[in-house]
């Protein structure tokens, strides 16, 4: 079931990101440190098994990486996050995210306001593996009390593309 939903989505962002690729200027790409594996094609999906999947999380362990970028795609991205501790909060302006976490457990705190890295006045709830969220631009968000490792595939997509 897990392969089938990260197929699924891989799929509507490749058939949905023909768009905004054609649009492409200004988008994220290389952004510093994050590793990127493959650019996202405009002719073919991508197929991530299962066990693709998890030699890509035995790399990140290896390199201690947090985030490593599976498919880039200008104004989207295919994202694996996996930490061991709290994060401080974020925000991204023009930027949607849609989480799936694959494993372990933690507090996702969203909304409110960011003050010194945190997040107050917002809503905080449990997350674990099997759980989906969506996290619309300028929505600050982070995770706390994780327990051990949390990792999830995190999809992306930026807002701030003209619409038909």
């Amino acid at each position: 079931m897990q392969r089938t939903a990260i197929g699924l989505v891989v799929a509507a962002l490749l058939v949905g990101g023909a768009m905004v690729l054609a649009q492409r200027g200004g988008g994220r790409g290389g952004d510093g440190g994050t590793t990127i594996l493959e650019q996202a094609p405009t002719d073919h999906s991508i197929a991530i098994p299962k066990e693709k999947l998890n030699q890509y999380l035995k790399d990140m362990d290896a390199k201690k990486l947090s985030t490593l970028r599976m498919i880039e795609g200008g104004k989207f991205n295919v994202n694996i996050r996996r930490i061991t501790n709290a994060e401080t909060a974020l925000v991204h302006p023009q930027t949607i995210d849609v989480w799936v976490v694959i494993e372990g457990s933690g507090t996702l705190t969203t909304g409110g306001r960011i003050e010194n890295g945190r997040i107050v006045g917002g809503e905080s709830h449990p997350i674990k593996a099997g759980d989906v969220e969506f996290i619309p631009a300028s929505v600050p968000h982070g995770v706390s009390g994780v327990n051990g490792t949390i990792t999830w595939l995190n999809i992306r997509w930026d807002v701030d593309w003209e619409r038909k």
